[in-house]
């Protein structure tokens, strides 16, 4: 059944939103991930925050690059040429940091040799092993970080440092670039998790949109069938007396004013009962509780009486010796399904006697059964789509219990239904 039905949710959750209802991504959020306004990986440009941390990161390149600059000028074994080539190297590897962003892993790649040739591309160096440890995984910063460590023995076997020791000089330098990947794999790492409590908050999000729309479905679903049962019985008597007062113009005086009361009293319980469903509709949106209680197994004795008035021909076997006991739930249904099949054999076997039973006990169960021959004379088109059965065995199947309906052996029509009724 529909009401049964498990709440299936496509993944990934932000493909549950079509993209003109995707709510815009917040800037702290969007700079954080480094992600557009609709939360998609990259920018096409810079906020504030970007250009903030790129010039940041390009003022560290070229003050260590200075600095490394005048110690390259006032080496005295170092050729001129050789120390121009050093400064003209550490220029463009610091002015590439402002590619870092675009090509992380291109602009680390191409560092390799730059540090390898210059010192004063140092700075740079470091540079780029953190930002393709924060935009790359990390297999791709490993082999760069591993390469770069490779030609640190090679690089100050060539050019020595003049007040540090060999075996000093490589150790203190791969423990930063080691230290360097590690704060740019502590930032990837932050950056992701952010990105999965976002998307876990909007599956949250997306899940409680689809149980709302879930159980305003249902919502809708049951007012409709409690509107189908309350006002089908009305108005199949409206119907009933307004077609015998059609095809029986010549009726007598007292027959007529009968049907015409039948008829005002009729429309008057239906204008009632359906005031009392906007009431409730009312008094749940204002959070109250509607104002008449709904009937249950005790009010079955005035149902029958009612259509009795009405003209039908209805028995009653009650053996249930005190309907106050049985649960309101369960009295409510068994109530609803005796309504609907007295309706339909008003409907459908109209002057057939109706034989209404209803027997139970606690931890046995309620059993509700509404039964009529067929009509002893032709039968009046009365409109009707069947939706008043298939509702009933919706509402009994609801309650933990059965509904079986059908035409009899000898031509009639019996309704049978049993109902959970706890010990």
């Amino acid at each position: 059944m529909e009401a049964n039905r498990q709440i299936t949710l496509p993944e990934p959750a932000e493909r549950t939103r079509p993209p003109w209802r995707r709510r815009p991504t917040s800037s702290a959020v969007a700079d954080e991930l480094d992600l557009d306004s609709e939360g998609r990986p990259g920018r096409r440009r810079r906020t504030a925050r970007d250009w903030a941390v790129d010039f940041g990161c390009f003022f560290v390149a070229v003050l260590l690059g200075l600095t490394f600059s005048q110690e390259v000028w006032d080496e005295p074994d170092l050729p001129r040429a050789l120390a121009l080539l050093d400064q003209a190297v550490g220029a463009l590897a610091c002015a590439g940091v402002w590619l870092r962003r675009r090509w992380p892993l291109g602009y680390a790649v191409a560092m390799i040799p730059a540090g390898f040739l210059s010192d004063t591309a140092a700075g740079a160096v470091m540079i780029s092993i953190f930002t393709v440890a924060v935009h790359r995984p990390f297999r791709d910063a490993a082999w760069v970080t591993g390469v770069s460590a490779a030609l640190l023995p090679f690089f100050f076997w060539w050019r020595p440092e003049a007040d540090t020791s060999y075996g000093v000089s490589v150790a203190f330098t791969a423990v930063i670039m080691i230290t360097v990947v590690g704060w740019g794999m502590f930032v990837r790492s932050r950056r992701q998790l952010l990105l999965s409590l976002r998307e876990r908050a909007t599956r949250a999000e997306t899940e409680a949109e689809l149980r709302a729309e879930q159980a305003q479905r249902l919502a809708r679903e049951a007012i409709a069938r409690e509107m189908h049962d309350v006002l089908a019985h009305r108005l199949t008597l409206l119907s009933v007396h307004a077609g015998a007062l059609e095809f029986r113009p010549d009726a007598p005086r007292a027959e007529i004013a009968r049907a015409a009361g039948v008829i005002r009293e009729s429309a008057h319980e239906a204008l009632q009962d359906l005031r009392e469903i906007i009431g409730v509709l009312r008094a749940g949106d204002q959070g109250d509780e509607p104002g008449r209680p709904q009937p249950t197994l005790a009010a079955l004795d005035g149902l029958v009486a009612e259509s009795r008035e009405a003209g039908m021909k209805v028995e009653l076997d009650h053996r249930v010796g005190e309907p106050a006991t049985v649960p309101a739930s369960v009295g409510r249904t068994a109530y609803r399904i005796a309504q609907e099949g007295l309706t339909n054999a008003r409907k459908h076997a109209p002057g057939a006697e109706v034989t209404v039973t209803v027997d139970g006990a606690p931890g046995d169960g309620l059993t509700v059964a509404v039964t009529n021959p067929p009509p002893p004379g032709p039968v009046p088109h009365v409109p009707g789509s069947g939706q008043g059965l298939i509702g009933l065995t919706e509402r009994a199947t609801l309650a933990g219990g059965r509904l079986d309906h059908g035409p009899g052996p000898d031509g009639g029509f019996a309704v049978r239904a049993w109902l959970p009724w706890p010990g």
